[in-house]
């Protein structure tokens, strides 16, 4: 198995936020006897009251408050509409514009009760609920805030950004489904709505839902063809592992805003994945260029030089980033160039002041401890080796099993790039992430791996180390691919930094051996070329038969034995990690 990459660039980015409409032009209309008025800001519609109010203002009091708001002269606005509501505190209309000059000024608190003050007098009006929950999605309020757009889209359902509203906040909850239906709604009342269709690419694509997402995006930038547009199609043809098709769009992106620091660096990622180091670097360059503190692009670059085996020019690099386990990337490098003392000393503090939940940290923590003969003080999974696990899946192992087919098929015919990486020998792997691709036999070896999942954290219930105390009760593949070797292929010796617990399912394995050993998974404490004090270190293998799984903790190092037969070994490789609230 390899470890999959390490991604610091951005996936797609909401097109756009909550959307304030802009203010546009305020007039009233004079008639006899009474004031029968409507007042537009941008989307802002205020109609007349259902029941008249016992004084009102005139419109040549009015007027000079809304030229006031409409020339964006808002602290004055402000001052203007209180002072009239001293005289007239029930006017609706004076309500509202203060609420509107608040809100610009970003004082939502009080633009929140001037709303609510207009409501109360006039609670039938959708365009005041729509800037009601404006501005409680800007206090963080937002199931307020959703409530508030509910009834703005029940009193006038076709208010399209009302609907993209409640769209963004639902996304914000996480409640993706609902958040895509109010999207497609946005859309469906307003088909140039661009944003829309850019925000509902995004939540398709956090579904994994990658050839929706896609249309949803080309969707946008057939409307209006901007840098995020492009960059967030790159980002869902890279997830279906397109890669020269993402490196398209990317340089789209680049050539309309030069300077967009993520697609410069998400670009590199690209390029990494085909191999292609030098340009991958120079796009790394290119972000820091722009903006030295870019944490994914110095993430990138540090990695760059730390697989160079660069150590100490990767440090300053790492620290940078600051980027989730920058400290383990600089133990790494530490003890990778044997400054042993001060790789304990920075040990030594994490061990004291965070939880025990970092594989990578434990994999570093155990090795020093087998190398320098003293006791392993990390407690994520201090005897890793006793919790690997493997199972036969039997909807695989059937005979003439269907799913088995059809993941050989799918693999063989579908069309996914290949990744370049320097552990593979005679062999292919493929990019992207296999899990997120709508093949329905992907999907559903999914589903099973994670029934797996559930067996596994049965099977160690009890344990007394984080792996177990602190198993998340969700997860997500943070990476899946396949692998394909042929004769004398295997995988050096590697852990996987992004997982919790990795794995492998096995597709087709080689009968013909010359040695037992032939074609298995080994794994344990050593690896990597860390340096060695002795060579005692254990070592362990298991011999997967198709249709098996093989799960472990992402710290152990493991490796493919070398096979001699001229058959193909084919698996499926994987990272859960916790799924991220």
């Amino acid at each position: 198995m390899q470890p999959s990459s390490r991604c610091r660039g951005h996936a797609g980015e909401d097109a756009c936020a909550p959307k304030e409409v802009p203010l546009g032009c305020a007039t009233w209309n004079m008639y006899i006897g009474t004031l029968n008025f409507e007042c537009f800001f941008g989307n802002r519609r205020m109609s007349k009251p259902s029941s008249q109010p016992p004084k009102l203002p005139s419109q040549a009091e009015v007027q000079p408050l809304l030229n006031l708001l409409n020339a964006g002269q808002l602290p004055q606005a402000e001052a203007t509409a209180k002072a009239l509501l001293g005289t007239y505190p029930n006017a609706f209309i004076l309500h509202n514009v203060l609420g509107v000059a608040l809100e610009g000024q970003g004082k939502f608190e009080d633009a929140a009760a001037s709303y609510r003050k207009t409501l109360a007098i006039e609670p039938k009006i959708a365009e005041i609920h729509f800037n009601l929950g404006v501005v409680l999605t800007n206090l963080g309020k937002q199931e307020e805030a959703i409530a508030s757009y509910r009834k703005a889209v029940a009193l006038k359902p076709g208010l399209a950004v009302a609907h993209f509203n409640l769209g963004t906040a639902l996304q914000a909850q996480g409640k993706l489904q609902e958040a895509i239906a109010s999207y497609r709604k946005a859309v469906a009342i307003e088909p140039g709505f661009f944003e829309a269709y850019g925000n509902l690419g995004t939540v398709l694509q956090q579904q994994g839902m990658l050839e929706e997402a896609v249309a949803s995006y080309r969707k946008a930038l057939a409307i209006h063809p901007d840098a995020k547009g492009h960059f967030n199609l790159a980002t869902a043809l890279r997830d279906q592992g397109k890669l020269d098709e993402a490196i398209v769009s990317y340089h789209h992106a680049l050539a309309i805003n030069p300077g967009y620091v993520e697609a410069h660096n998400n670009l590199g990622e690209a390029l990494r994945d085909q191999g292609k180091m030098q340009e991958a670097v120079e796009s790394y360059q290119n972000a820091l260029a722009i903006d030295p503190d870019n944490a994914p692009a110095n993430f990138n670059f540090a990695q760059f030089l730390f697989d160079a085996a660069r150590y100490e020019e990767a440090i300053p690099y790492f620290k940078k980033s600051q980027l989730e386990d920058w400290q383990e990337r600089i133990l790494y490098c530490l003890y990778k160039s044997e400054k042993f003392d001060e790789f304990k000393d920075m040990l030594q503090n994490i061990v004291a002041t965070t939880r025990h939940t970092s594989p990578f940290l434990a994999t570093l923590s155990t090795h020093y401890a087998i190398n320098f003969g003293g006791e392993d003080p990390y407690n994520f999974c201090k005897n890793a080796m006793d919790f690997v696990y493997q199972n036969s899946i039997a909807p695989l192992a059937a005979e003439n099993s269907q799913l088995l087919s059809d993941l050989l098929r799918d693999i063989k015919h579908a069309e996914i790039a290949e990744r370049k990486q320097g552990r593979l020998h005679h062999g292919i792997q493929s990019a992207g992430n296999l899990f997120k691709r709508p093949e329905a036999s992907f999907r559903t070896l999914a589903t099973l791996i994670k029934q797996e999942f559930a067996a596994y954290r049965k099977r160690f219930a009890g344990a007394d180390c984080e792996l177990i105390k602190s198993f998340p009760a969700e997860f997500e593949f943070t990476s899946s691919w396949y692998v394909k070797m042929q004769q004398g292929g295997h995988l050096t010796s590697h852990i996987h930094e992004l997982g919790w617990i990795s794995g492998a399912v096995y597709l087709a394995m080689p009968k013909s051996k010359l040695n037992p050993d032939e074609g298995r998974f080994e794994y344990g404490p050593h690896g990597d070329n860390y340096p060695q004090k002795h060579t005692d270190f254990p070592v362990n293998n298991v011999a997967p038969n198709v249709g098996d799984i093989v799960l472990f903790p992402s710290s152990l190092f493991h490796r493919t034995i070398p096979f001699n037969s001229n058959e193909e070994r084919i698996c499926i490789a994987f990272d859960l990690k916790p799924t991220q609230q």
